[in-house]
């Protein structure tokens, strides 16, 4: 639903971090590159995430939570966030979160040099850390040396796009170039070229099964009508917005 890029130079940027608020109705996913984030929870969670982690959040039924970033010793602060909607059968599934560590992340080294971390989905016939996603996902962070071709396999019923997080990398026989922060959605197709020139590239890949639901979207609650929307903001108010602490 949505792909925030959050990177910067200075850390004053994120020092008011995101205080408590809600989310219900998506899964948010965290992905850390430089610094860290110090998450809080209306389930009792609190831990913080470095660089290489990742935080996945159900929030289900509803989740009250703060995220509160911080530079390292230069300064630099730097990730993503991804939002993934909840089919409407899961919408109001108990909330959960999963902090997980870069070590814990599987990684496919190619012969070619290509490295790619699997967070969810399956490559060279390695499962992602993130196997019981409610919405079929595969989220992957792939390195590329200098001239270097990678097909990747992908679901042709999936949608899918890819986010140059550094250098630049070419896609398709036509060698299409897309750089750093720059984002390519593709058409379907069941395997994805993706090549350098001189220089490497690193990109984010990022696939999921079409829900074909309707949407009711309003800030940090995702759900499939507007009357569900409006009880989401009702229960938020009057106290009664978190369903499950278990």
């Amino acid at each position: 639903m949505l792909l925030d890029d959050f990177r910067g130079d200075k850390s004053e940027l994120y020092e008011n971090g995101f205080p408590w608020h809600p989310h219900r109705g998506i899964e948010t996913v965290t992905y850390m590159l430089d610094g860290t984030v110090e998450h809080s929870d209306s389930l009792g969670n609190k831990d913080t995430i470095g660089p290489g982690d990742i935080q996945w959040m159900t929030a289900g039924s509803g989740i009250l939570h703060q995220e509160m970033p911080k530079g390292d010793n230069n300064g630099i602060m730097g990730g993503f966030q991804l939002w993934v909607n909840l089919p409407a059968k899961h919408k109001m599934t108990d909330p959960k979160y999963r902090d997980i560590k870069a070590g814990q992340i599987p990684v496919a080294d190619l012969e070619n040099g290509v490295k790619i971390k699997i967070v969810s989905g399956n490559v060279e016939n390695t499962n992602g850390v993130v196997e019981d996603c409610f919405t079929e996902t595969e989220f992957i962070d792939i390195e590329m040396p200098a001239d270097t071709e990678y097909f990747h396999p992908i679901n042709k019923d999936f949608n899918s796009f890819a986010y140059v997080i550094d250098g630049s990398v070419n896609f398709g026989e036509e060698n299409y170039k897309i750089s750093n922060t720059e984002l390519v959605q593709f058409d379907s197709g069941d395997t994805i070229k993706i090549s350098t020139g001189e220089k490497s590239g690193r990109l984010l890949l990022i696939s999921g099964k079409p829900l074909n639901e309707p949407v009711a979207w309003r800030g940090p609650i995702v759900m499939n009508t507007e009357e569900e929307l409006r009880k989401a903001f009702k229960d938020y108010h009057s106290g009664t917005f978190i369903k499950n602490n278990s």
